[in-house]
């Protein structure tokens, strides 16, 4: 027997091991699979190169537990190891036989998992002892025994072993007996070794018998050893895609689109990327997509892999050229990742216009579903934004679509203002603005629907990207001046009328949850509505921004500011000029005056001391004479409220109003249905 020290530079290797190279310690049977299985590609490719002349014969990897010796044994029919192997291999930690065997045999190698020289060692993670029986594929080969108890020293015997291949047989300490149990290990096979290239068999297949589950004689293989990503995309049917999605996700919707990545230069890639339809408001779920590694599970954490935008989608990728640290259970920044990001960037942008090309009836009556993937790619990576420009969509309220430059050819006739502007107007909720999208279309204008979770922010890119352009929403504002043609028509009221008309307005205005209401005077049409009511768009986009980035509470905590227009030429409200001018004038007149005396008083105590700081009897008069403007503005509000609220219908074309915007509720509601039938 030989008995010696393992090639370390010190002794606290193997708490080094434990505690920092693994992320976790389930990792340590991904290693030892993975180890058993680069063993059989070796001999697989010994075999093709003439090498190995021997039979072959039934190659996989078997896991085996055994709770009454308290043991886990990893077995295969590979490539196998003399002593001397052992000694270089095992014995001299963080010498990679991958990677010397795969610079031998680079141009025949089958898929040579290990990178490092290390996995064997995550055994110690669970296993207070380790052994090693193996025999080597060499002919006269010794069989051998390679036993460590976790400490730097080991012993190495020639032992009898049948046939070809080696055995890892870890005895598995106090603290992780569950990885003993048969239910533990098929789920962490699953996860890390579901898609590996040689079967991995673990336990027996089972059947219901007597009211039980009961093994049977047939192995269990818990892998698909050719998986379609591996696959050429010629071999496979859409029926295979969808077939390998559902087995990835089982329950969910069938996807709107896939990807297959298949390139061989200047790095080596595979994998399918699907769309799937997003069902909840900007569901983002970073584990959609799983990294593999020569068909090894690595990690469901890809971020620097794949693009921020694409982590919306689901599948698979496969890379040999993602580096990574020791235990492969994080991603390395560096200039192959970049490459390959950047290449799936350019794949994905386009397979989507290749499939808009291909068929824009079927990409159409898809959009409503992939719009959230473009829009976030096109909001978030420079790159993918210029390709979207080819195959991004707009929908408009008649559900037709076009693309950027359709659609500034169809309305750059029409909604071009008279600063050169080109308009487009569009809605967020097409029942609740209908009256706003009806006034637009009956003045030949299209409106463009944008009620997407992204809209708002996207809305804003493409202001960036379509020269003098702007978006407004069809209720902002009356529609000639959201499409200004000429300039506005005068207003005829003097700046009593103006005042008074406010007053009686405003008095009437019910109290709305979360809203201000600006009053303003618009000499709009005798067929226009007499009151409209539409919301600030650059108010209103900062509230809805808000609620997506952080650091903009200050605008989503400020109440909704609606601008309450008066139509000065609607006969309606002319009548109401009219009559207030005959009943109310008068009153309000005296009280105006004096507020006016008052203001232009405490201006002029101002203008005489605009050059020094003002005195103490000119800050009471001032004090003085500002409480008497507070307490007459007092008088003049209750004069035009009492007049109002004998005013019905100024109640109604206000309530009216409220009502076409959805604003109008409880009590309020309750005393216009009361109104209207009195009206009646």
């Amino acid at each position: 027997m030989k008995k010696g020290n393992i090639g370390v530079t010190t002794e606290n290797i193997f708490p080094v091991i434990k505690k920092f190279l693994y992320s976790d310690h389930e990792i340590f049977l991904r290693e030892l699979v993975s180890n058993a299985i680069d063993a059989t590609q070796k001999l697989k490719t010994l075999s093709s190169c003439g090498e190995y002349k021997g039979e072959l014969g039934e190659l996989n990897v078997k896991i085996t537990a055994d709770k009454n010796k308290g043991t886990l044994t990893i077995s295969d029919r590979g490539i196998g190891m003399t002593a001397e192997d052992i000694d270089k291999y095992i014995n001299q930690i963080a010498f990679s036989g991958a990677e010397e065997f795969l610079e031998k045999y680079k141009d025949n190698a089958n898929a040579i998992i290990g990178h490092f020289g290390l996995g064997f060692y995550s055994a110690f993670m669970v296993a207070k002892k380790v052994e090693i029986r193996s025999l080597s594929y060499i002919d006269g080969s010794k069989a051998v025994k390679w036993e460590c108890d976790g400490s730097p020293e080991y012993s190495m015997e020639e032992i009898e072993k049948d046939s070809r291949g080696t055995d890892i047989v870890l005895y598995i300490d106090d603290d992780n007996k569950d990885f003993l149990e048969q239910s533990r290990i098929d789920t962490l096979l699953k996860k890390y070794c579901r898609f590996l290239p040689v079967p991995v068999i673990s336990g027996k297949e089972q059947e219901w018998k007597d009211g039980k589950y009961v093994d049977t004689d047939k192995d269990k293989v818990i892998n698909e050893t050719s998986p379609a990503w591996m696959k050429k995309p010629t071999e496979l049917k859409d029926e295979d895609y969808l077939n390998f999605y559902h087995e990835l996700y089982p329950g969910q919707d069938d996807p709107l689109f896939w990807i297959h990545l298949n390139v061989d230069y200047p790095f080596t890639l595979t994998g399918i990327m699907f769309f799937p339809k997003i069902k909840n408001n900007f569901d983002i779920n970073k584990n959609r997509i799983q990294l593999y590694c020569n068909q090894v599970f690595v990690t469901d954490s890809v971020e620097g892999v794949v693009p921020e935008f694409l982590m919306l989608l689901q599948g698979i990728i496969d890379s040999p050229d993602i580096p990574l640290n020791v235990s492969r259970s994080y991603l390395q920044s560096d200039a192959a990742v970049k490459k390959i990001s950047t290449y799936i960037t350019k794949k994905v942008s386009s397979r989507l216009e290749e499939i808009f090309k291909a068929d824009r009836a079927e990409f159409e009556k898809k959009w409503d579903d992939i719009k959230i993937f473009i829009e976030y790619g096109m909001l978030s990576d420079e790159k993918f934004r210029e390709a979207g420009k080819k195959f991004t969509l707009l929908k408009d309220t008649e559900g037709k679509y076009f693309t950027l430059e359709e659609y500034k050819q169809l309305i750059e006739a029409s909604q071009t203002d008279k600063d050169g502007n080109l308009i487009h107007l569009y809605t967020t909720d097409p029942v609740a603005q209908y009256t706003y999208i009806n006034a637009a279309t009956e003045k030949g204008y299209n409106v463009l629907l944008m009620d997407g979770q992204l809209d708002c922010h996207f809305i804003g890119l493409l202001e960036q990207q379509i020269e003098k352009s702007q978006f407004v929403r069809v209720d902002s504002d009356v529609i000639d001046n959201l499409i200004r043609k000429e300039n506005k028509k005068e207003v005829l009221l003097t700046t009593d009328q103006r005042n008074m008309l406010t007053g009686v307005f405003n008095s009437q205005i019910p109290t709305v949850d979360n809203a201000q209401f600006i009053i303003t005077f618009e000499a709009i049409s005798a067929t226009d509505a007499p009151i409209i009511i539409t919301q600030n768009e650059y108010m209103r986009r900062m509230k809805e921004m808000a609620a997506f980035q952080p650091g903009m509470n200050f605008y989503g905590e400020m109440p909704d500011s609606y601008n309450l227009i008066v139509n000065t030429e609607h006969p309606l409200i002319v009548k109401i000029r009219e009559n207030a001018d005959a009943e109310v004038a008068d009153k309000v007149a005296p009280v105006t005056k004096s507020i006016n005396d008052n203001n232009a008083k405490i201006t002029a105590i101002r203008d005489a001391n605009k050059d020094k700081s003002l005195s103490d009897e000119d800050n009471a008069n001032i004090s003085t004479l500002e409480k008497a403007v507070k307490s007459l503005r007092e008088d003049e509000t209750k004069i035009l409220s009492e007049y109002a609220s004998n005013q019905p219908i100024v109640k109604q074309l206000i309530d009216l109003a409220l009502l076409g915007n959805g604003l109008l509720k409880g009590e309020a509601l309750n005393s216009f249905i009361r109104r209207s039938v009195s009206l009646l």
